[in-house]
């Protein structure tokens, strides 16, 4: 009785090799800093420009954070 060993997968090259490094847990994390980060700056009562942009910055991390969430474990 002998076990047959599984094929070896292929590496995989060109676009493809890159995303293989994608993996969810980091980048969450910033997303959620990004999202915070913009929460800080809507709440902060000095800089009229951190105020303007903490929107888009809200926005960014929650747009990231929907993104990021389809990546593999």
């Amino acid at each position: 009785m002998s076990v047959e060993t599984p094929p070896s997968v292929p590496p995989r090259r060109g676009f493809f090799a890159g995303l293989a490094r994608l993996r969810r847990g980091p980048w969450e994390a910033v997303a959620t800093v990004l999202i915070g980060l913009g929460v800080v700056m809507l709440m902060q009562p000095v800089s009229a420009t951190a105020y303007a942009y903490s929107f888009v910055t809200i926005l960014a991390g929650t747009v990231m954070f929907a993104v990021v969430s389809h990546f593999p474990e």
